[in-house]
This record gives C-alpha cells, structure tokens and sequence, in this order.
C-alpha cells in the first residue's frame, strides 16, 4: 500500500499543473491543424493516445512540416 503522507513525492507533485498545460497547448494545436485538413485518422489517434505532447510534436513539424510562426495561421 502506498504512503501518502511521505514528502518525497511534493516536489514531483508540484510539476504536473505544468505537465498537464504542456500537454494540453500541443494536443489542441495538433487536432485543430488536423482537423482543419481533413486528417481523420491523425485527429482520432491524437485525441485518444496521450503521450505529454510529444506525438503532437511529432506529428506538427515532421508530419505536416509546419514552420513555428505557421502554428498559429490559418
């Protein structure tokens, strides 16, 4: 059983409001570039496959090869 009440965790703890943004800006770019396109089978596997924004990433600059600036254009 696991021991809530050990402190040892607090720190890693603090960085999952950060983990949890992080990953949630990159999915949302990542399904609205994909939907915008008509990529059926990309928007379901990012929607449903959680992978802290790294699939996103992936899928953005090396699928798509989208430029940074061209993250935010229509």
């Amino acid at each position: 059983m696991m021991n809530f009440n050990n402190f040892s965790t607090l720190p890693y703890l603090s960085f999952l409001p950060a983990l949890m943004l992080w990953s949630i800006f990159w999915k949302g770019l990542a399904l609205w570039h994909s939907g915008r396109r008509g990529q059926a089978w990309w928007f379901v596997v990012l929607l449903v496959v959680n992978t802290m924004g790294i699939l996103e990433i992936i899928y953005l600059f090396a699928v798509i090869k989208l430029k940074f600036p061209q993250l935010f254009s229509k």
